[in-house]
């Protein structure tokens, strides 16, 4: 039996059940391929209900503040995607009369939408022929061809196309695409695969070969960098101090508490500026935050009916409006700590 028919029928018994599972509409299966970007399904399942709910189509979104957008996304973190799609929902009305495009290279030139989404979306609502190359396909082509060339490199990533091409006969692209995903993230995951009970164990190089933990082959390693920030709730007759991150940086057009950050722990930096402030605070709470390419170390400080330095360089605001204002899930967390017990 061709691999794919099998593939097929694996898919049918096993594929998982999700909100977007069987969707059509290229705008739904936009959102969650945009979601699952960089998010787990059980994470990201009530955010697109969420999101959905809220921007039912290209129209809403695109009309929608930014604001508002970041208010919807805020939770999931990597608050760029959030910003690509509201400003590809503009380009969509402006540029492809208010339709998502059908032809590949339409999609591909998105802002936001890579390879892999743009093959995904394709191949699932316009059934292009292109194979969606994410982490999932990426193993089990590498484990079933023996391929130990590093994913990370471009040759690679055309020798998985090429396979995966060979691999398609009978069924369709959206198919084999969807199975493909279901099939690693159940079957052949990263980590002790249930490698006997494979459909595919005959024919499979990594398993028959004994070489499934060594495939599929990384070699380029995430270099990360590690940042100090000192934030400050500044408080004062019930209102408190914020303002919008700008920027090539993170959390950009998010809101954010008044913020120093320093090159390292010891930093006598910090202890300047803070010599302005009438009783110099000590941090009431620490935290780490991690992101793909950075280590994030927080520091929040509690300020009350003291002037605070550059005070107008910031937004006061009454601080029962918080919920007005999209902030990073690290700065939402503490806020909301500190504001649900009456602390402030």
């Amino acid at each position: 039996m061709p691999f794919d028919r099998k593939l097929s029928l694996w898919y049918h018994e096993n594929r998982r059940s999700m909100p977007w599972r069987g969707e059509t509409d290229p705008y739904k299966i936009w959102i969650s391929e945009i979601i699952l970007q960089q998010t787990r399904v059980n994470q990201g399942w009530n955010y697109y209900l969420h999101f959905i709910e809220q921007f039912p189509d290209i129209i809403s979104l695109a009309a929608a503040p930014i604001e508002k957008v970041l208010t919807v996304w805020q939770g999931l973190g990597y608050y760029s995607r959030a910003r690509n799609l509201h400003a590809a929902a503009q380009t969509i009305i402006e540029k492809f009369n208010c339709k998502f495009p059908d032809h590949y290279q339409d999609i591909l030139s998105l802002k936001g939408i890579g390879g892999y989404t743009a093959a995904a979306i394709g191949s699932i609502a316009f059934n292009l022929p292109y194979p969606a190359i994410d982490g999932n396909l990426f193993r089990v082509v590498c484990r079933l061809f023996g391929i130990f060339d590093d994913i990370a490199l471009p040759t690679t990533k055309k020798l998985v196309e090429e396979k995966c091409r060979l691999l398609v006969k009978e069924i369709s692209y959206s198919e084999f695409n969807q199975a493909m995903m279901d099939f690693g993230s159940l079957q052949c995951i990263p980590k002790n695969p249930d490698c006997e009970r494979c459909p595919f164990a005959d024919r499979c190089y990594a398993f028959q070969q004994h070489a499934v933990a060594n495939l599929p082959v990384k070699i380029n390693k995430i270099k990360v960098k590690e940042r100090w920030l000192h934030y400050f709730l500044v408080i004062n007759d019930r209102s408190m101090l914020i303002r919008q991150r700008e920027g090539d940086d993170i959390w950009n057009s998010l809101f954010e508490l008044p913020l120093i950050e320093t090159p390292n722990h010891g930093s006598q930096e910090l202890s300047m500026q803070l010599l302005q402030l009438k009783h110099p605070p000590h941090a009431d709470f620490f935290t780490t935050h991690k992101l793909t390419h950075q280590k994030l170390n927080i520091y929040f400080y509690i300020i009350r009916n003291q002037e605070f330095h550059n005070k107008n360089e910031y937004l006061s605001i009454p601080i029962e409006n918080l919920n007005h204002y999209p902030f990073p899930k690290v700065i939402q967390k503490f806020l909301l700590d500190f504001t649900t017990i009456d602390t402030i």
